[in-house]
């Protein structure tokens, strides 16, 4: 631990580390509260929300509601309405009539929010957190960063930390081997596309949303030409993603008071079972490439097209022109070799927690299979006497449930954080988001307590 007694730099109520779409919503939200003092660093030059996923025609799976702000502040200044007004948008929107908006705006809106918020500071490489002691005893942070500008190092004292780094890219461990110029995941899709273009055989694997958006865009740009185009998963369909208006609300507050009270058991066996309310397809996907197959086959003329579930590709070798699979098909319990130019992995992301938490490690809690743990606030549970919280940001999924990466829900966790920060109710939380019950129902436990105390 390092003494603070020489340190003579300001004192942060906050820092944020990285600014993507959930801690640039907590920079909007903070921009109005005046007691906290906060400061967002990001090692990008700029913000740019999934830029190699930014394909034509593809739109967010949450409503436009979900913004940075509007679910607990719909009269802020950093609202998608206000973003649309104040670029004379608001009638095209209207006449638009949808929901979900293009993905490429809401990333062009996060950049309009981003260039407005003083407090974010971009090309600042966040190399390391230490805890130090005051003269007071009290234990605060310490974060280093390299600024790409000046190339020096600098550091900041803070008396909390929010990482918003986001997730990174998921790889099986046996295809890490293999990633180049010729297999390669969809997060570096776009950078690739060109490559794509230029291939005569392709295999996407996996069947989430982002595998299904690669595949159609792939068979899309090369219809005019003569491509062997393959998409292999290892579910047992290409399903749509749970969207009823009742599955909804699974992505609620409710829902995470609910599942963080659950033993750690119970709540991974839920996770495991309610896969298709955060993986699968959207429907909307899945009919434009079903009508883009039907289309494509009229008069028997069949593209080159291959789907097959059930599959696992349990291996990959490199030849001199193309890369070989090797698959498994799980039903048929079968063995199958096929050849392509590219590999595409569409195999999902997954958090983590940064290097720069490194010196920290010593003092954190984890739980039996080595996952931090984290408190209801969304704090990280650490071993120091401190009232200082390291926060985290989409990286309580194993304790918050399948809440946790969804846009719709980031304003609201923003309030509990932001409520702590400043030690009062800035941004009132409100129940009773849902008409379903997760638990027992009060008037039915109540009812049936009577019952027994009856007998």
């Amino acid at each position: 631990m390092i003494d603070s007694t020489n340190h003579s730099n300001p004192i942060y109520d906050v820092i944020g580390i990285g600014i993507g779409p959930f801690n640039l919503g907590l920079a909007a939200l903070l921009d109005s509260v005046s007691e906290v003092q906060s400061l967002f660093l990001e090692k990008e030059k700029e913000f740019n929300w999934h830029p190699d996923m930014l394909i034509e025609g593809t739109t967010l799976q949450v409503p436009f509601l979900a913004d940075l702000v509007s679910m607990v502040d719909v009269k802020s200044s950093y609202s998608f309405l206000n973003y649309l007004q104040e670029h004379n948008r608001l009638y095209h929107f209207y006449f638009l009539e949808k929901f979900h908006i293009p993905r490429k705006e809401y990333n062009h809106y996060c950049r309009w929010v981003s260039e407005q918020l003083k407090p974010c500071r971009f090309g600042m490489n966040v190399q390391k957190v230490n805890p130090i002691e005051q003269q007071s005893g009290q234990i605060i942070y310490e974060v280093t960063a390299w600024n790409e500008q000046t190339e020096a190092f600098e550091q900041y004292l803070t008396k909390h930390i929010v990482i918003g780094i986001g997730s990174i890219p998921s790889v099986p461990e046996h295809l890490k081997d293999h990633l180049g110029s010729s297999v390669f995941h969809t997060a570096d899709y776009l950078s690739n596309i060109e490559t794509c273009r230029e291939a005569n055989s392709i295999a996407v694997i996996g069947s989430g949303q982002s595998a299904a958006e690669v595949f159609i865009d792939i068979a899309k740009n090369q219809q005019d030409r003569d491509v062997s185009l393959q998409w292999y998963t290892r579910s047992k369909g290409f399903f749509p993603m749970e969207y009823s208006k009742l599955g909804l609300e699974y992505f609620s507050p409710e829902y995470i008071d609910f599942f963080y009270e659950l033993p750690q058991i119970k709540k991974d066996k839920l996770l495991k079972d309610q896969d298709l309310l955060y993986k699968g397809i959207s429907a909307d996907t899945i009919g434009e490439i079903y009508d883009y197959l039907y289309e494509s086959s009229i008069g028997n003329e069949y593209p080159d097209i291959h789907l097959q579930a059930m599959t696992e590709i349990i291996n990959l070798e490199k030849k001199e022109d193309s890369v070989r699979l090797v698959g498994y098909h799980h039903v048929n319990e079968e063995y199958f070799e096929v050849e392509a130019d590219l590999i595409v992995l569409g195999t999902g992301y997954k958090s983590k927690l940064p290097d720069f938490l490194n010196d920290m490690k010593e003092w954190m809690d984890l739980d039996d299979y080595g996952r931090h743990k984290v408190k209801k606030g969304y704090g990280l549970e650490i071993d120091l006497s401190t009232d200082s919280e390291i926060f985290v940001q989409n990286g309580e999924f194993h304790t918050h449930g399948v809440g946790a990466p969804d846009l719709g829900l980031g304003a609201h966790r923003n309030a509990v954080i932001i409520n702590q920060i400043a030690g009062r109710d800035v941004y009132p939380l409100h129940s009773k988001h849902v008409f379903q019950t997760f638990g027992i129902h009060k008037k039915t436990e109540k009812t049936l307590s009577n019952a027994f105390s009856n007998d």
